[in-house]
């Protein structure tokens, strides 16, 4: 019974006898969802005074509350709340109360009353054992319940409902109810920080509600004034204004007129967020996610859930394809958070997809708008204003879905914007956090093999849909979604500039520092993606099997190299957030051969698992989404693919030479100081799996035959075309010669001698000659100091480049170095005619 009253007599009786009909019938009806997941995470004990205190008082939602905390075995909130010699005749209160019958207001007060009498009523000693649990109902928003549309129409938002409203949203809604528990005021502390009762009381008032605004935006969002009139505050801004006059003045036309185009762009931009739209589109992503995966496993969502608290969150995930951003607000709307406003490219707002993306938060954004200043002022602005209102955003910082399966070099626009527009208001902490998305199959796999194969990108259009019904046809395997280490956004400004905080930045300022700043956040998100990865089945697979020559092993061998690469991703301990498959690798294998990458070939003498040539290609995209993971034993390992001992300082030593290029390519998180360290644990880590052993001041790999010098060429192999690329680079330099080349041609000449490689030699993988890696191996030669512009703005290297190519030779083959070289002075005469 939610309430025990100590009235006595007739109409008390009634009253209650009221109270549990009401109840029964609403415990029949009413399904909650109790937030946390985890309920020890915030650490409430039952056998001590617990006293609830409501976001808002409605019959419903007390009943609700009672009715759960019965089937957690809590103290109930109608219960007389007891502690020491004070009593009170329930155990909860409300944050607000609304007054009226039909028409509902709030009532004016400063304080819950019953928490009031809490305090007064209570001694110091024994209120330090009361927790304050606060608790928030929501009803119409557990969206794992949800599959009626009409039921959008009573769902929960920030409006004041009336009674009516409440008694239908009920009946409609009741089954999809959110129940929030709040972590327990710390009263002992506030008491012990504030000098009267008064003042606690005032203290822990705004606690609560600070918390329950937090927790009612996190779920249904900000409460957001219409789009015009954000279009409106975004035109009459000081930083849009001077910038409309200055085009004016530049383009010779009125300052009405330039208005106009700037409220054009404003409405090109801004997003038009229905909380409505998302509801359904819940109920379509939900029908669209069970029938094409398996399943969609989160990691590490309830350190996030910690850390996010009192901060504005931007996300900034891993971008593969174009379900990423579906997906991620999918997962947060169903933990209790409201789906970010998505920064999306222009070529996305075509008609009818364009409004659709905008009510489910998307903003556009032009390619490039550095030649625009009314635009980037626009655009900034807009920013400035939804970040400011506590709404979080989600962009893509490498700008554009990966083809190749690792992670772009990161674009610093959308990171620079945020940064600024903190700088001007930095009242309200930002977390940028960043999100992992693996895959076990992509929808969008074939059109990105074509686009590595130089074919022209295909533009969104409408007729894209029709691919929908393909993809319905095929099973996708899992999807998992990992969030990593957060980074704060004032405490990397710290490191770059302590004194940020007393610097008056004014609209469209560049603190000198700002750069650096931006640069070295948007690496450190880069690293942070990379280590939060998850290893799923698929990645093992394409690890092994592109590593053998014809992409097809044993199916012993198979299982053992999988189970070995499993325990030296563990091993080699790269983040304590790194997850690894469950599956053993039998399972791994009878599960690949389910997804149907692979397939099993019967023998006499022992089964086959291979894979054609299309299905390798495709491959080769999640063998790179986990890379970064095996990156320094597969280099340690490479440096025995044609010795079988090799002093341990020379390897050290080529290491310190290599790192920089690796790191540069696959955002690997130790500084350069801290590579030895990282080698040697990589060392006992291939020593404890016996496929190395030290000997002095030697380490030697086994005999060539034996099963571990197999294993461990499988595990060189697997990064040695990084290597390639790497040697062909570096020869074309050679082989032309120091101030020769400018860097558009010595990436050309790059791309095309990968690609007869790649045909001549290996099989044919698009990126192994993809411009991007390319051009990043070139730029990381500039970092560490192999090479230099001359005056001609022509590339000029020394002995130190040349000397880095004669070390090759530990590493590559005398096949492979050859027809490298040999394949150059042909490209040279092609250069020289086309010149």
């Amino acid at each position: 019974m939610p309430h025990s009253s100590t009235a006595s007599g007739l109409p008390a009786r009634i009253y209650r006898a009221w109270l549990t009909l009401l109840g029964r019938v609403l415990h029949w009806w009413v399904r909650s969802t109790v937030l946390p997941e985890d309920l020890s995470e915030l650490g409430v004990d039952p056998d001590r005074p617990v006293f609830y205190v409501l976001d808002t008082y409605a019959l419903t939602s007390l009943l609700i509350v009672d009715e759960v905390c019965r089937k957690l075995g809590w103290p109930r909130p109608g219960d007389t709340f007891r502690v020491g010699d004070g009593m009170l005749p329930r155990s909860y209160s409300a944050s607000r109360r609304y007054g009226g019958f039909i028409i509902r207001r709030p009532q004016r007060r400063r304080h819950p009353q019953m928490l009031r009498q809490l305090l007064e009523r209570t001694s110091v000693e024994e209120l330090g054992q009361v927790q304050i649990v606060p608790v928030t109902v929501l009803i119409g928003r557990a969206p794992d319940k949800e599959d009626s549309i009409f039921k959008i129409l009573f769902s929960e938002n920030w409006g004041v409902a009336g009674r009516i409203r409440r008694l239908f949203s009920t009946l409609v809604n009741g089954r999809a109810t959110m129940v929030q528990f709040g972590k327990p005021v710390k009263v002992g502390q506030i008491l012990e920080e504030t000098s009267d009762d008064k003042q606690a009381l005032g203290r822990i008032s705004r606690v609560l509600r600070v918390h329950f605004k937090r927790v009612r935006t996190a779920a249904i969002g900000p409460d957001r004034s219409h789009r015009r009139t954000l279009v409106d505050r975004v035109v009459r801004s000081d930083s849009v204004q001077e910038a409309i006059a200055a085009k004016a003045r530049r383009d010779d036309m009125s300052e009405e007129k330039a208005e106009l185009i700037a409220r054009k762009y404003a409405r090109e931009i801004a997003a038009d967020y229905s909380y409505a739209f998302i509801r359904i589109a819940d109920i379509l992503l939900s029908w669209f996610w069970s029938r094409i995966y398996r399943g969609i496993a989160v990691h590490h969502f309830s350190q996030f859930r910690e850390a996010q608290d009192g901060h504005e969150i931007v996300y900034v995930p891993c971008h593969r394809s174009h379900i990423d951003y579906m997906l991620l607000s999918y997962l947060l709307y169903h933990r209790g958070f409201v789906p970010p406003h998505i920064a999306a490219g222009v070529n996305l707002n075509m008609p009818f997809i364009g409004p659709l993306l905008r009510r489910g938060g998307a903003f556009f954004l032009r390619r490039s708008f550095r030649s625009q200043p009314l635009y980037a002022a626009v655009f900034n602005q807009y920013v400035t204003l939804i970040l400011d209102r506590g709404v979080a955003m989600e962009y893509f910082i490498e700008g554009t879905r990966s083809r190749t399966g690792r992670l772009l070099p990161p674009r610093g626009g959308m990171l620079s914007i945020t940064v600024r527009a903190f700088l001007r208001d930095p009242s309200r902490p930002v977390l940028f956090q960043p999100v992992y998305i693996g895959y076990e199959r992509l929808a969008e796999g074939n059109s990105y093999i074509s686009e590595l194969s130089g074919q022209q990108k295909k533009p969104e259009s409408l007729s894209d849909l029709r691919n929908v019904i393909n993809i319905l046809r095929r099973n996708y395997g899992e999807v998992s979604v990992s969030f990593g280490e957060p980074i704060r956004l004032g405490e990397l400004l710290d490191e770059h500039n302590p004194d940020w905080r007393e610097e008056n930045i004014e609209n469209g300022a560049k603190p000198p520092w700002l750069g650096d700043a931006v640069d070295s956040l948007a690496r450190r998100i880069m690293v942070n993606i990379n280590r939060s990865a998850d290893v799923n089945p698929v990645n093992l697979l394409a690890t092994a099997l592109l590593a053998s020559r014809k992409h097809a092993l044993d199916e012993d061998d198979l299982e053992r190299t999988i189970e070995m690469l499993r325990r030296l991703v563990k091993l080699t301990g790269y983040s304590d957030r790194i997850t690894v498959t469950r599956m053993t690798a039998g399972q791994v294998i009878e599960y690949g051969l389910e997804l149907g990458i692979i397939e099993r070939h019967e023998h006499r003498l022992g089964n086959i698992i291979r894979t054609d040539a299309t299905r390798a290609v495709l491959l080769t995209y999640f063998r790179n989404n986990t890379a970064h993971l095996l990156a320094i034993s597969a280099w340690i390992a490479c440096c025995f693919l044609n010795a079988q001992r090799v002093r341990r300082s020379r390897l050290h030593g080529l290491s310190r030479t290599v790192y920089p290029f690796i790191r540069q390519e696959l955002f690997l998180p130790w500084p350069e100081d801290e590579i030895d360290a990282v080698v040697e644990r990589c060392i006992e880590a291939l020593t404890e799996l016996e496929l190395l052993r030290g000997s002095g001041d030697y380490l030697q790999r086994a005999q060539g035959g034996s099963d571990q010098s197999y294993y461990l060429r499988l595990l060189g192999h697997s990064l040695l075309q990084t290597f390639e690329r790497y040697f062909i680079t570096m020869s074309v330099l050679v082989k032309n010669g120091s101030g020769k080349l400018n860097r558009r041609q010595l990436e050309q000449l790059c791309i095309l001698s990968a690609q007869r490689i790649s045909l001549l030699h290996e099989f044919e993988a698009p990126e192994f000659y993809d411009r991007t890696l390319f051009r990043q191996f070139i730029q990381s030669m500039f970092d560490s100091g192999f090479l230099s512009r001359d005056d001609d703005n022509c590339l000029v290297f020394g002995r130190k480049l040349e000397n880095f190519a004669q070390d090759a030779k530990l590493v590559l083959g005398k096949e492979i170095r050859h027809a490298i070289i040999q394949v150059t002075p042909e490209l040279l005469e092609l250069t020289g005619e086309e010149g």
